[in-house]
């Protein structure tokens, strides 16, 4: 590889990477709020926070790439104009063409890389993450019960197991208190497990214990029971998604199912990699600048394009799902002209007017 291809491609590739490293960190605080509040309704096990957080981050790397490549690309470009090394290299004879080389060596990989993320990647990480949690609700683990150590329940109160099977199936020498507005409930027990009456309802059937229930604050209206069997109602887990949802399926098995919803999702997977490569060959004309020209419009124009193509992806892909738009256009109306523009603007960037003889 020539001086000059491995001098702009470690421009770019440096560019691009610090771009991914601040959204990755951003979309990482985005997602750790999601991830957060789902917790706090009973909705995931404590527990699977940081592998939530990672198999989410694949699903969302299709998103955060191609305005990684888009913002690096503008920035290193834009640093060339500034320093006037990209007049110099025009000056030589390095024209659209002959940056196609330096250009690709980063690019394909990042090809390479969104296209892992978004047609293998992501579906494999919703499908594993969807898995650990329906495992997880149907043990006691959901609550974060450990033996000899005060949990939390979801949804409010507080819970100690003295001790617990090795299947974590059964419960001995259970402690509880719950407390909901001005009432207090503490409930002890010999016992318990954890059983489903419903698809999502789930209970902690308590076995031969005490409960008492009075008011919190001042009072003397307090009652104690002895029972056999008490159950106390957990808060509903996550629905189950459906096996044959349009989300978890492999891409290949997307390709001959006939169904809208599933069509929309194959478009969907399919676009990163030409939004990506678009967006790459937009930097160029994007990011070009005088010596003293703030570059700072350019980066402003280039999120605006994001955003734009972002959105018209979202909504195509939601009217391929309703059935307002054939199944056959697919996101084509958008990627194909867009990419033609991309393209042209590319190799007539930088080009001279033909000069007219009268």
């Amino acid at each position: 590889m020539p001086k000059l291809d491995r001098y702009l491609t470690r421009e770019f590739a440096h560019s691009v990477f610090a771009a991914l490293v601040v959204l990755g960190m951003v979309s990482m605080s985005a997602m750790l709020g999601v991830v957060l509040d789902r917790i706090a309704r009973g909705k995931v096990p404590a527990t699977l926070l940081l592998s939530q957080i990672g198999l989410q981050l694949l699903r969302y790397l299709p998103l955060i790439l191609p305005l990684a490549v888009l913002l690096g690309l503008l920035l290193a470009l834009g640093r060339l104009y500034r320093d006037s090394e990209m007049p110099v290299l025009a000056a030589v004879g390095v024209g659209p063409r002959r940056m196609l080389r330096p250009l690709a060596g980063l690019l394909l990989p990042m090809l390479l890389l969104v296209g892992a993320c978004s047609l293998w990647l992501g579906p494999w990480g919703q499908r594993v993450s969807n898995r650990m949690i329906e495992e997880a609700n149907r043990g006691l683990v959901v609550a974060g019960l450990e033996p000899g150590r005060f949990a939390e329940l979801p949804g409010g109160g507080v819970v100690y197991v003295g001790a617990m099977s090795a299947d974590g199936e059964r419960l001995e020498r259970v402690f509880v208190h719950r407390q909901s507005e001005d009432r207090v409930d503490v409930t002890t027990a010999r016992g318990g497990s954890l059983f489903f009456a419903g698809p999502r309802e789930r209970y902690l059937r308590l076995e031969d214990g005490f409960r008492v229930e009075g008011p919190a604050a001042d009072g003397l209206d307090y009652r104690l029971m002895r029972y056999a069997r008490n159950e106390i109602r957990l808060p509903d887990r996550e629905q189950a998604a459906a096996p044959d949802d349009p989300e978890l399926l492999p891409t290949l098995a997307l390709l001959g199912d006939p169904r809208p919803a599933a069509q929309a999702q194959l478009h969907r997977r399919l676009a990163p990699v030409l939004l990506t490569l678009a967006f790459a060959l937009l930097a160029f004309p994007l990011a070009r600048s005088g010596p003293r020209q703030a570059r700072h419009g350019r980066i402003l124009l280039g999120m605006l394009a994001y955003l734009v193509c972002m959105n018209l992806a979202t909504l195509g892909t939601e009217w391929i799902a309703a059935g307002r738009l054939p199944a056959a256009a697919g996101l084509w109306w958008l990627l194909l002209p867009l990419l033609a523009l991309a393209t042209w603007l590319y190799f007539a960037d930088g080009r001279l007017p033909r000069v007219r003889r009268r």
